[in-house]
């Protein structure tokens, strides 16, 4: 029999972690514009994101529980016009829902957010499942093409924002619906390899297996809350907390984030190696990284710290997934799933609560007299104590990893 080409399945996957970015990339750059075009209170575009992630959480465990019952190729098809539609009720959000816009926002992102689930749950092991020499570099590439579409929503945004105005925002979110109709062509011609859809839990090695998926969604949680704080508000917090323009916050802020984000990922594709390691020292790094962007009074520093949170984040995502293939041969479609989960779990509750503590910060009695001391606004100390609050997040992921390199490091000398 001859052996199939998975040449144009790989292709297919790749465009569609490009052009899936914009579903997280474009909201988080549309946040100030929204509070201020429809008085949308930070809280409530945090719960966008929570929409989003709860969303996609929901699809993760569904195919936890239920993977075998899946028609994997035919998903796969489907789910990038999810994505289309998605955007598209978005964009017309202000027309179809003229008064309530915020109404169709959480309708438009909780259909693309759908799409998104399906694509964490689905692109992943499809990848993995491909024959090659380096399954763990191409896990990594597949997620470094994730920011550098980031990165590419960043530059087409503010370009188009400074020629046509951030108010046009509708026009653009319906040029980035277009783009994922590619992905469904690609899928509908490329063929789908063969994967083990459940987990396997039975035998004598059960327990062990129960326990590593366990470890590793904690790990992934915290990683990706660690990531996903900074990737939902760092345009926000540059224009707010530390008064840089919006062009210049979201193309030295977001857009470096999203470079260092992408180009650790293709770093580690091209050279990786220890992945435990990596994962040690970004979680470490994101620490140190908060709190300095919390704390420092100067501008300069509290910037960088946010732009380095990209490189030091960039792995703790796709690396846990490394991780978990490494020392959980086999893992299944429902594992990919579970871990999915966990990160959009994490995804979900960071970034909401970074938005609970600004509005709760800047509206407190201690929080304007704060802000009076220190001679800042009550919004810039309600970013700064976010920035603090949600640095626990990688400091319990630190915690987490020291627990895993003791468990495996056991398990290995028994």
């Amino acid at each position: 029999m001859k052996e199939k080409n998975y040449t144009l399945t790989k292709r297919a996957c790749y465009f569609s972690y490009v052009s899936a970015a914009s579903c997280f990339a474009l909201p988080a750059l549309l946040f100030v514009t929204f509070n201020e075009m429809y008085g949308i209170s930070y809280a409530l575009l945090g719960t966008l994101v929570l929409v989003n992630f709860v969303t996609q959480f929901t699809i993760d465990m569904i195919f936890t529980l239920f993977s075998k019952h899946f028609n994997i190729r035919l998903t796969v098809r489907i789910m990038p016009l999810l994505t289309s539609l998605g955007l598209a009720v978005y964009a017309l959000s202000p027309f179809l829902f003229k008064g309530n816009e915020f109404f169709g926002l959480v309708i438009g992102t909780f259909i693309f957010s759908i799409a998104a689930g399906l694509g964490e749950v689905l692109i992943s092991p499809i990848v993995a499942a491909v024959p090659s020499e380096n399954p763990d570099r191409d896990m990594s590439f597949l997620h470094s093409l994730y920011a550098w579409g980031v990165l590419s929503v960043i530059i087409v945004s503010t370009l188009f924002f400074n020629i046509f105005g951030s108010e046009n925002w509708m026009y653009l979110t319906l040029f980035f619906a277009a783009l994922p109709i590619i992905s469904h062509i690609l899928f509908t011609i490329a063929p789908t390899p063969e994967m083990t859809l459940g987990v396997n839990t039975q035998g004598k090695k059960a327990n062990s297996k129960k326990i590593g998926l366990a470890l590793c969604f904690g790990c992934i949680f915290f990683g990706s809350a660690a990531e996903n704080v900074m990737t939902n508000w760092i345009s926000s917090y540059m224009e707010v907390a530390i008064s840089i323009p919006k062009t210049y916050g979201d193309i030295l802020g977001m857009a470096v984030f999203a470079l260092l984000l992408g180009f650790a990922r293709t770093l580690y594709a091209k050279f990786g190696k220890n992945i435990y390691k990596v994962l040690m020292c970004g979680m470490v790094t994101a620490v140190i990284c908060y709190l300095t962007a919390g704390l420092s009074s100067n501008v300069f520093l509290a910037f960088l710290a946010c732009i380095v949170t990209g490189f030091a984040t960039s792995l703790l995502w796709p690396g846990t997934l490394i991780l978990m293939e490494e020392k959980i041969p086999n893992p299944g479609v429902a594992a990919y799933a579970l871990l999915a989960a966990g990160g959009d779990f994490g995804a979900s509750i960071a970034p909401q609560l970074m938005g609970i503590v600004v509005d709760t910060v800047k509206e407190s009695s201690f929080g304007i007299s704060l802000a009076e001391k220190m001679s800042l606004a009550p919004d810039q100390i309600g970013m700064k104590a976010g920035m603090l609050v949600t640095a626990v997040f990688p400091v319990l992921g630190t915690i987490v990893l020291i627990i895993i390199g003791r468990y495996f490091s056991k398990k290995k000398s028994q």
